[in-house]
């Protein structure tokens, strides 16, 4: 079975490591939204052996490539990929994780996957777990792009559907709040992206 491979998580997946190590339970449940290739999966699993995680996706391409990628890993804390669209009513999930994990979707997706990101957060959470919500990706602060290059992605994201675009921070914490999270933590990392932490109130 074939395995698909991003240079961007290839680039990125060791600095995500490094704040998923401060912010992450290092025992207990993470649910991946959004896995794309499984690269981010393996590669965090690896590093947190007391941490069981499940990756997800919509597309049935990244499920391939994940469970390709799974199988060569060896790793026995990565457990089958599971479709999921976060638009879905029902994500058919216990409620039994510590963490949820989206990496790289809320810019490339409808504006409404944010709420429903955490709506379906709170449901899969853990009512005694650490009850985060970790994104990473581009984001605006204040309106403003906190860099040329993102402004340029920002346009071509767009172009390819004006439902598109990096999205403020601001508004996806306003966002957060109406559905019970509070931001925890924000963390500056390569190429102008960001990484923040969000905890069930």
């Amino acid at each position: 079975m074939q395995t698909d491979t991003s240079a961007a998580a290839e680039r990125n997946k060791q600095p995500i490591l490094e704040e998923l190590l401060s912010v992450l339970p290092h025992s207990g449940q993470v649910l991946e939204i959004a896995a794309g290739t499984g690269q981010h999966a393996v590669h965090f699993a690896a590093a947190l052996p007391g941490v069981t995680f499940t990756p997800t996706d919509p597309d049935a391409d990244a499920l391939r490539s994940i469970s390709a990628r799974r199988a060569a890993s060896g790793l026995a804390n990565i457990e089958a990929p599971r479709r999921l669209d976060v638009l879905d009513a029902d994500w058919l999930l216990p409620p039994h994780f510590d963490a949820v994990l989206c990496i790289n979707m809320i810019h490339i997706s409808p504006p409404q996957t944010t709420p429903a990101l955490f709506a379906g957060a709170d449901r899969v959470l853990r009512a005694d777990g650490a009850g985060l919500l970790v994104l990473y990706g581009p984001f605006r602060e204040g309106g403003v792009h906190t860099a040329p290059s993102n402004a340029a992605f920002d346009e071509w994201l767009k172009a390819r559907d004006p439902r598109f675009g990096v999205r403020d921070l601001d508004e996806v914490s306003a966002i957060a709040e109406a559905q019970g999270f509070g931001r925890l933590r924000v963390s500056r990392m390569p190429a102008n992206n960001l990484l923040v932490a969000f905890k069930r109130l």
